[in-house]
């Protein structure tokens, strides 16, 4: 397998450089404005349907001039046995045009945990590990037609292609 010497660098396994995160909060920033254009006018949740995929939760945490902070999930089970998960925190800036994972929730220790307070990989590569999975799951959901709209409801999305639109 050859590998092309113009990939991104966020697109690599392990972290590269402070600037290589910065690069990924972008594209996960643009990532999340096509999965819900207007995170303002949602309201505090809505949910995405799409034929064949699980159901996406969006809830609105926090909203500021220049932020907004949400949590994305799938929920599994009913009634009192539901399981939340992947789990995240996620913050857009923007001002900045990024988007960073704040934390997540923890099934083994039920309590949300923010990333500087994950064991195993201090600063740079726990961020790395947990937008990159970000990064993923958000490419995911959008070529499953995932989608929030302004009025709470989900409209399918555009498949995603190799390029990255501009928001």
């Amino acid at each position: 397998m050859l590998l092309d010497s113009r990939t991104p660098a966020y697109l690599q396994p392990r972290p590269v450089t402070f600037a290589a995160l910065m690069e990924l909060y972008e594209d996960n920033y643009l990532q999340l404005r096509r999965l819900c254009p207007d995170p303002a006018a949602v309201g505090g949740g809505a949910v995405s349907r799409v034929d064949g995929a699980l159901d996406l939760h969006l809830e609105v945490l926090e909203r500021t001039r220049y932020t907004t902070t949400l949590r994305l999930t799938y929920r599994f089970g009913e009634g009192d046995r539901v399981r939340e998960q992947p789990d995240v925190r996620v913050r857009m800036f923007h001002d900045a045009r990024q988007a960073e994972v704040l934390g997540r929730y923890c099934r083994s220790t039920g309590e949300d945990r923010m990333i500087d307070t994950l064991a195993g990989q201090p600063g740079l590569g726990c961020r790395w590990r947990h937008n990159r999975f970000l990064y993923k799951w958000l490419r995911y959901c959008l070529r499953q037609g995932h989608r929030f709209v302004a009025d709470g409801s989900a409209a399918p999305a555009a498949p995603v292609s190799g390029e990255t639109p501009e928001v």
